[in-house]
């Protein structure tokens, strides 16, 4: 656990499919905030020691298949969650073999580039999860902090697609690709969130915090993606947390959303595997705008 230097590029034997799963050859993997959270030891449940593989999203070829697994096949291209909250570790997509679950994966429509696939699953399950927790009446105004990103942006998107109003937050000099998600209003980062009137719902995909709990309506919901102080009881906000949730159909039905343009995404910058170290610090640099993918 440590700085991006403790990310080693080391030989190991091939993973073999169990049954239900699928041996897949990665053409893509997604660097995420629970990538650098699990390298330094801040995760839910505890530090992981090492050695362990990081990695959530990945996208590439199946090239072999366990036994009982239906619906997959060699040669095909798709894309998934690796659960890290499950394996933590154990496996990862920061390889150019893994074993995964057949339940991971979800094929990847024809078209649709396997490294723009990987920046999908976790975001947008993320932001799929966080609506259905709001279970927001229609239409509704929601205020989406973060747009910017991956979490935010999908769920803009996601919102407005339902019927919603949506108010969402850019960083600074990116409210030009946030207006173009399609919102009905751009919020300036250096803005106060609160100016435009308290917001029946609120989605903070930063999370910012204190500025998202001074914007929701008393009597309105507040869903972040990690835990933000508590908001006084007196105010009767309905506020939760989000925690991404594996669901094939789901994922397959983003996926799908991606290729055809419902959804967007972006990629900011691919780098070589072994340069996931690189990687990493470029992520912690700051001001990306769209995801960083690795290449095995």
């Amino acid at each position: 656990m440590g700085g991006p230097e403790g990310l080693e590029l080391v030989e190991l034997p091939d993973p073999v499919p169990a049954r239900g799963q699928v041996l897949l050859r990665v053409r893509a993997v997604c660097v995420h905030p629970a990538d650098i959270a699990a390298r330094v030891g801040q995760i839910p449940g505890g530090p992981v020691p090492p050695p362990f593989l990081p990695g959530w999203d990945v996208a590439g070829e199946v090239v072999a298949v366990g036994d009982d697994v239906t619906g997959l096949g060699v040669g095909e291209q798709v894309v998934g969650m690796i659960p890290w909250y499950l394996t933590r570790g154990s496996v990862g997509g920061y390889a150019e073999l893994v074993a995964a679950e057949a339940d991971w994966l979800v094929p990847i429509p024809a078209g649709l580039d396997p490294v723009v696939a990987a920046t999908v699953p976790l975001n947008a399950l993320t932001a799929r999860r966080a609506l259905d927790l709001m279970d927001l009446p229609k239409p509704t105004r929601l205020l989406v902090t973060g747009a910017s990103g991956g979490v935010g942006g999908f769920a803009a998107r996601l919102a407005l697609q339902a019927g919603h109003t949506v108010h969402a937050s850019a960083t600074t000099d990116d409210e030009e690709w946030v207006s173009g998600l399609g919102v009905d209003v751009v919020i300036p980062r250096s803005a106060d969130l609160a100016a435009a009137g308290p917001a029946p719902a609120v989605l903070d995909a930063v999370p910012v915090g204190e500025p998202a709990i001074a914007a929701v309506a008393d009597g309105g919901v507040l869903v972040s993606t990690r835990p933000i102080a508590p908001v006084d009881p007196t105010r009767r906000v309905r506020q939760d947390v989000v925690l991404v949730r594996l669901d094939r159909p789901a994922l397959s039905e983003l996926v799908g959303a991606v290729a055809d343009g419902r959804l967007l995404t972006r990629v900011a910058a691919t780098f070589p595997l072994a340069d996931a170290a690189e990687a990493h610090r470029r992520f912690e640099a700051g001001h990306l705008r769209g995801k960083l993918v690795l290449i095995p």
